[in-house]
Formats: C-alpha cells, sequence, structure tokens
C-alpha cells in the first residue's frame, strides 16, 4: 500500500516538478507509432495537460487523424445551440471500415429477436462507445480522447491489430462542446506561468453559471431519456444505429476524491437491469483495476454512484442490453489543484482517463464473445410484467401526445394504433386520438422503465430522481392494461398535430387555452399589437354551423373598437399559427352567446402581455434558471431578460411586469425595491426554495412548515449519512387536486395533476382557500420515494399560492414545473402564472362601477 500511495504521488506532482511531461508518460512504450500521424503535441503546439483545450483545436485534430489515418472515419450527428459541431469517429482495422455498413446492420441484428438467432457471434466484432466530458467543466475526459484518438490512429503492433480488428469503436470527444469551451477559457484565461494550486485562486473557481452545462443551463447527463436538446438527439439517434456492447462515460468529482468505476453500489440498481449487467461489469472492473495499479493510481468502485436512473448516460444503455460504465476522476479543475494527496495536476487527470479508456478496450476484446451474447440473449427474453401493454392518448392536447410519440419512436419502441375504442380504468381511448405500446416487443424493458410507477425501494437513496414515469410527466391519459388491446396500425411516420381555422367571421375568433402551445400563440399575437382578453367564466360560442361550449381560459381575438384594422391580415395570421402551434380557432359570428358571459363581458379579462425579468448569477441555481429560459425562448417565443442580482439592485424594474426567482438564495436582493415594484402592480413568481425568501421578507402569507427534529435514541454513527440523505425528496412524482376556474389552472380539464418535487419545502394550509388553486391530495405519492414524515408533511397543503401585495401579485410555487424540460404537463401552470398573473385575485371588475 505504501508503494502504491508513493507512486500516486509520485504521478501527480510529476507535473508540477519537472515542467512539460514527455509522451512516454500517457502513452504505451516499447511499441512504434505511425509516424505520419502528428501526435497532440505537434499538431497543437503543446503537450496534452498543459493547457486545456478549445473546441476548434479539438474539431481540427479530429479532422487530421481522420484525413491521414485508414482506421478513423468521422461525421457530425449535430450542432449545439451555439452552433458548434458534434464529431462522432469511427475507428476499425481498414478492412472493418471498408465493410462498415454491413458491419452495422449486422450487429444490430443482434436486438432483432427473429434474427438475431442465427448470427455468429464468435466472428462478430464488438461495438465500444468512448463518451467524454458531458460536464464541460469535467474536461479530463475530452483531454483524454485526444490521446485516445492518437493512440488508435498511430500504434502499432500486435495488440492494436487484434483490438482494431474484432472491434468498432466509437469515440465521441465532447458531449458538451458549449459547457466545454466555455470552462476551458476561463481556466486558460485565469493560468499562471508559475502554476498556482491554491484552491481559492480564481482559475479554480469559475463564473457563474460554470461549464457543466450546455447553452441553457441544462445538464446533459440527465437527458439520455427524454432528449430534449440537439446534442441528446443526435447522439442518441446513433446510439440506436449501432447499439454499442459496451459505453463509457467518463466524468470528474471533488478534487480530494481518487477514481472511481462501477458498479456502483449494488443494491442502488434498477430492478429492471438483469444481474448479468452487473457481474459483467465487475469482470470488466478488474482489467481498469490492474491498469490503474500499474501506474499507481488509488481508485474505488461500488461505492457513493448508483444505476438507477436511465436517463444518465452511464445508466441508459443497461437497459438496452449494453453495458454502461461511469468514471469519475478527481478533478484538478484548471491545471494544478492542491489537495488532501498533495498537489495534483491536470495532465495526471488526463492520464488515468486515457489508461481506463485502454483498459475498456482490453476487457472488450477479451469478453467480446460474452458480450455480443449477452446483448442477443437481452432481447431474445420476453416480458414477464402483470402489465401486458400501456395505452395513452386523448385528452385535450394533442401536441403533448405528439412529443411522447417522438420520444418513444426515437428510441425504436414500437407505437400502435388502437384499433377501436378502449375503455380502461373508467376511461375512454378513442381511434384516431389513443395509441398502444405492447410489452410484446424487443424494447420492453424500456418501455416499463419509461412508463412504470414505482413506490417501493431497495435502497433510500438516490444518486438522481426516483420517478419519471412518462404519462405523468406528460399529463396526458394513459391506462396499464392487463390484456394486451388489438392493435391497429404500426406508427411509421408522427406528423405534427396541425390546428385549423374553423368558420367564417368578420367579428372575432377564440382559441381554447388547452393546447400546449397556446402560449406561444397568444405572445405572437400580442407582439402584432392585437389585444387578448381571457374568458374566467364559461361561455357557449356560435360559430358557422353549430355552437360549441367554451371554459376558464379561453382566448378572445378581436378588433373592439378598432374598426381600421384589416382582418384578411389577422385572418392569414391566425392561419398560420393554428398550423404552427396546433391551435384550432373559432370564428365566432356574433357576440352575443347563448349562455354564459357575452363577449363584451368585463368577465372577459385583458390579457397583458409579458414583459418577463428573471434573476440570474452568483446563488441562483443554474439548471432551475435554465429550465425557464429554455421554456420561454425556444418554446414560447417570450423574449427573457436575464440579470445577476447585483444588477437588479441597482436598475429600473419599471419596464418589467413580471418578475421571477427561480431555485437559489436571495439574501443579497434588495427586499425594498422588490416590495414597491410589486405594491405598483408587478406579478412576482417564487419557485422551490425561493418561496423561503418570499415568505421571510413578508412578500406571501403563507408559512413554511418547520421539520421535526429527529428525538429518536441514539444510532450507530456508520447510519448517519444514509439516515440524513434518506430524508431528502430527491425527485418524486405527486398527486395535487387542482382547480381549473383559477388563472393557475386554465387549460386543465382534470381536477388532479401530477406533480415533480425536489425538495422538503412544505407550506402550511391557508386561510383563505380561494388563494391555493393547487393542493396536495390525501395520499399525493404517485411514483418514487419519500419518507412517511415527509408525505404526512404535505398531505393535504399547498403547492401553489396565489395572494395580492398591494397592486401587484405574488405567486409561490413549491414544486418545479419546469424540471429538465421533459415536464410538459406542468409548464401551463409555470406560464399561466406569466400570462394570467396580473388577473389573479383583480377585485371590482370593469362595468361595476355606478
Amino acid at each position: 500500500m505504501k508503494k502504491r500511495l508513493a507512486a500516486f504521488l509520485f504521478f501527480m506532482l510529476a507535473h508540477t516538478c519537472f515542467g512539460q511531461v514527455p509522451n512516454s508518460y500517457f502513452l504505451p512504450q516499447n511499441i512504434n507509432y505511425d509516424p505520419k500521424i502528428p501526435t497532440p503535441q505537434q499538431y497543437l503546439g503543446y503537450q496534452v495537460g498543459d493547457w486545456h483545450i478549445q473546441h476548434e483545436q479539438l474539431l481540427g485534430y479530429m479532422k487530421k487523424l481522420a484525413e491521414l489515418s485508414d482506421r478513423v472515419e468521422l461525421s457530425e450527428y449535430g450542432r449545439t445551440y451555439e452552433n458548434r459541431q458534434l464529431l462522432l469517429l469511427t475507428i476499425s482495422s481498414p478492412k472493418n471500415l471498408a465493410n462498415v455498413d454491413k458491419i452495422k446492420a449486422d450487429h444490430h441484428k443482434l436486438v432483432e429477436p427473429d434474427k438475431s438467432s442465427g448470427l455468429d457471434t464468435k466472428n462478430m466484432p464488438i461495438v465500444v462507445w468512448m463518451g467524454y466530458s458531458v460536464h464541460g467543466n469535467e474536461a479530463s475526459g475530452t483531454n483524454a480522447s485526444v490521446l485516445a484518438l492518437y493512440y488508435l490512429a498511430a500504434a502499432q503492433g500486435a495488440e492494436i491489430d487484434s483490438i482494431l480488428n474484432e472491434s468498432v469503436i466509437l469515440l465521441d470527444p465532447r458531449i458538451n462542446p458549449d459547457g466545454g469551451e466555455r470552462f476551458s477559457s476561463w481556466v486558460n484565461a485565469n493560468k499562471s506561468n508559475n502554476l498556482v494550486a491554491d484552491p481559492n485562486s480564481r482559475e479554480l473557481n469559475e463564473m457563474w453559471p460554470g461549464g457543466r452545462f450546455n447553452h441553457y443551463w441544462f445538464d446533459l447527463n440527465r437527458d439520455w431519456l427524454y432528449t430534449q436538446h440537439p446534442e441528446s438527439k443526435g447522439r442518441i439517434q446513433k446510439f440506436h444505429e449501432w447499439k454499442p456492447n459496451i459505453l463509457t462515460d467518463h466524468h470528474e468529482m471533488g478534487p480530494n476524491s481518487s477514481f472511481f468505476f462501477q458498479p456502483g453500489i449494488p443494491a442502488r440498481t434498477h430492478p429492471l437491469t438483469p444481474k448479468k449487467n452487473i457481474d459483467i461489469t465487475e469482470l470488466i472492473g478488474k482489467f481498469h483495476a490492474t491498469a490503474l495499479d500499474k501506474i499507481g493510481s488509488l481508485y474505488f468502485t461500488k461505492e457513493g454512484y448508483d444505476d438507477f436512473y436511465y436517463g444518465k448516460g452511464s445508466t441508459f444503455p443497461d437497459v438496452q442490453g449494453s453495458i454502461g460504465i461511469l468514471f469519475e476522476q478527481a478533478s484538478s479543475r484548471g491545471h494544478l489543484q492542491e489537495t488532501q494527496n498533495g498537489n495534483m495536476s491536470f495532465a495526471f487527470t488526463v492520464r488515468n482517463q486515457f489508461v481506463t479508456t485502454l483498459s475498456t478496450l482490453r476487457a472488450a476484446k477479451a469478453l467480446r464473445q460474452d458480450l455480443l451474447d449477452y446483448q442477443r440473449n437481452f432481447y431474445q427474453e420476453k416480458s414477464t410484467s402483470a402489465t401486458k401493454a400501456f395505452v395513452f392518448g386523448g385528452g385535450n392536447d394533442k401536441v403533448k401526445v405528439w412529443e411522447m410519440i417522438n420520444i418513444l419512436r426515437q428510441h425504436e419502441i414500437d407505437v400502435f394504433n388502437v384499433s377501436k375504442d378502449e375503455v380502461l380504468d373508467g376511461k375512454t381511448f378513442k381511434k384516431g386520438e389513443a395509441f398502444v405500446v405492447p410489452l410484446s416487443q424487443p424494447q420492453y424493458r424500456l418501455v416499463q422503465g419509461i412508463f412504470e410507477k414505482r413506490t417501493t425501494f431497495e435502497d433510500s437513496l438516490f444518486y438522481d430522481i426516483s420517478a419519471w414515469s412518462m404519462p405523468h410527466c406528460f399529463n396526458v391519459p394513459y391506462s396499464e392494461a392487463k390484456i394486451a388491446p388489438t392493435l391497429g396500425d404500426k406508427l411509421t411516420k408522427n406528423d405534427f398535430p396541425k390546428g385549423k381555422i374553423i368558420g367564417n367571421t368578420t367579428y372575432g375568433y377564440v382559441f381554447e387555452w388547452d393546447g400546449y402551445f397556446a402560449p406561444r400563440t397568444a405572445y405572437e399575437l400580442q407582439k402584432k399589437g392585437y389585444k387578448l382578453k381571457v374568458a374566467t367564466e364559461p361561455f357557449t360560442g356560435v360559430f358557422e354551423g353549430g355552437t360549441k361550449n367554451f371554459s376558464y381560459g379561453t382566448v378572445e381575438v378581436t378588433f373592439g373598437s378598432n374598426q381600421q384594422a384589416d382582418f384578411n391580415a389577422l385572418k392569414n395570421l391566425i392561419q398560420t399559427l393554428a398550423e404552427r402551434d396546433g391551435i384550432d380557432f373559432y370564428a365566432l359570428q356574433t357576440g352575443l352567446t347563448p349562455s354564459g358571459i357575452d363577449l363584451g363581458s368585463s368577465y372577459f379579462a385583458p390579457m397583458r402581455q409579458p414583459k418577463v425579468l428573471m434573476l440570474t448569477g452568483a446563488g441562483v441555481n443554474p439548471n432551475d434558471a435554465g429550465e425557464i429560459w429554455h421554456l420561454l425562448d425556444t418554446r414560447v417565443n417570450v423574449p427573457l431578460t436575464m440579470s445577476d442580482i447585483t444588477q437588479v439592485n441597482r436598475m429600473s424594474l419599471e419596464k418589467y411586469n413580471t418578475l421571477i426567482l427561480s431555485s437559489g438564495e436571495y439574501s443579497t436582493l434588495n427586499e425594498e425595491k422588490i416590495k414597491t415594484w410589486v405594491r405598483n402592480g408587478g406579478t412576482l413568481i417564487t419557485l422551490t426554495d425561493a418561496v423561503e425568501w418570499a415568505v421571510a421578507k413578508g412578500l406571501s402569507p403563507v408559512k413554511i412548515k418547520t421539520i421535526p427534529a429527529d428525538t429518536a435514541t441514539a444510532k450507530p454513527y456508520a447510519l448517519a449519512e444514509r439516515y440524513k440523505g434518506a430524508q431528502q425528496t430527491s425527485g418524486a412524482i405527486f398527486q395535487v387536486k387542482l382547480d381549473p376556474t383559477h388563472p393557475i389552472g386554465y387549460g386543465y380539464k382534470d381536477q388532479t395533476l401530477s406533480v415533480f418535487r425536489d425538495n422538503n419545502i412544505y407550506l402550511e394550509k391557508i386561510k383563505d382557500p380561494y388563494n391555493a388553486p393547487l393542493i396536495y391530495t390525501n395520499d399525493p405519492l404517485v411514483s418514487g420515494y419519500v419518507t412517511e414524515r415527509n408525505k404526512k408533511l404535505m398531505k393535504n397543503t399547498p403547492s401553489v399560492v396565489a395572494t395580492s401585495f398591494g397592486a401587484g401579485k405574488v405567486i409561490v410555487m413549491t414544486d418545479n414545473p419546469n424540471f429538465r424540460a421533459f415536464w410538459y404537463g406542468t409548464n401551463k401552470l409555470f406560464l399561466n402564472a406569466i400570462f394570467f398573473g396580473s388577473t389573479i385575485l383583480s377585485g371590482v371588475r370593469g362595468g361595476d362601477e355606478d
């Protein structure tokens, strides 16, 4: 042990003590390298580890080696939000690359039970996917990918020939270019000639939001399942084209740790993952241990990390007949960092990632046929679940159903039309509107992983969320069918459900708020200068050929007193919006309604065009703020001003009518300034732990429950971490009672709704029941893990409270309605707060004055 620690410290300090490290520090020796292939140092002008590679440098080197080597092919699989290329390199022997399309097609047959039996796995190449630095500030992975490509392109000898002949290697050098570029620019700009290891150094402390996230501040490592971002969409398409046998996911962790490789904690593996997966992962781990022992690096396994949430890069493959492997390297963050193990250089961290890249390839070669057979057997197994199919669809929003189908089909999940109207669990699923996902298909495990509700667990600690059931995320009607319905046609395409104009008129139009993109439609009309009003009471409208009942939240578009307006221009605009956003517009013939309010009624409240400001910067959670930015910018097309707290404290707020405080810490925010702004008519929206600030400052009358102290008798110290961790609500689905007559509930028809919660903020019951449009049910847990204590604290308490403060409104939301961009079902709650916040509790209506 002493010898290993001494070697570990030597390698950590090597870069510090001796300056630029030689190639021999990284690369296997006693072999030859093709001289026509430039080393990273020859191409870049510096040694790996001396600087953090910029994305254009990375692209240049990858393209150069693809040009020079007959072992390397390169393709672009997408572009980031900031228009940076996403590359995938296919690496194998020249013979394999010449036949790569057939190899891919044959390999894909492994996951097709009707074709896989006849495959000769003894002679098939294995497919290994190497993915680096999904978190942009975990840079050792990306910089190691440069060494990996050089070795695979230039190394000579029997070992590399054997690996290339028996493998197809897919190398994704930087999964998150936008975050990676943000980070590399920071550390390079703040690097000194004399390296500074002090953790207080500016170099080692990025400015907010940091390089971990993509352009919209999302953690792309949580997007493998629901694929809401271009980086994920392109990558998943390639994944399913190839169905790799092994996928590696290279990360970093805190600087005072060492090196982790999977398996993680066995009890925290998702039950749908076969035990054989863990057994193979352990076998592969022995190759990593041997390689790290050889260079004297410390490491650990079966601790700290799990394989539960299928939306993570290292867990997603486990439900695909693949082996996902997470690597976590202690991070130097910059170029050198002082740690409890000594000064750690960037070069040292890169070396460990490169060494385990090579050990993965050795393991893949040694276990090649075992891995190929495992994947074939994985897909030949059949579901034993009592549920035979999931049926979903209908409801009042076709767009959400459309997006669900997009995600399912992207993962090669078969989706069918219902062949006839079906009644299941008291719900009617109509032919032409509803769909069936049977479990009698190769991807049945993934289908279960997407649809299932789970409330019992072997372990009570979770590295990530414990529930993500798709129908509840989308708020779409569904049923678990114990007898599979008769299947209709299999879907081969999924056209967007365009809307239309129903009837003709020269009077006015209305549209319902039910559709997902209704807020986008409304804002476009407002931006074009049209005045909108929202129905705060139901009514019956008259259009060509009949009448229709309209509910709360229906939006009216008329010229009103503006007789000079161009009605044809409005009709053309509405036609465009109907098709773009999936919204039906009803052309009303008259303002006089057979029942309910008339179109000129004061119960049609004016809709204020949103002018939104969101606080950002130090103290604010980038994930939650990014979700809001992404929603407004990419789905609703509402301009969002984002300003740091320090800037907000000194600027005028007069031009904004809506202020958003997402999850964060706001102790430095000027409370008197915010109070004055709200009193003057502004709408303040606070989410999750920002609610605590609004309550503490007296902006909202709600009270937050005190979490009871643990008064139990003495417990073993060794259980403290597990016990405290289990008290956290890390991410689960709960049911609330919803008031569809309240402006926050406009567009919803059902009186229950599934919401996502990942915090322990619970509100006391309020005196005025009209101020709480969402209240947890008496038995709120739908799916996921929550302690009995927390469930008791939650039941029958408000989830959302909306109150007046002077002439303004304060809306507090304890849950996250925009979680990770895939929680489509509650986005509308948040958008309603923006579009209708000012109409809440508006007091005396126009026309009531004497």
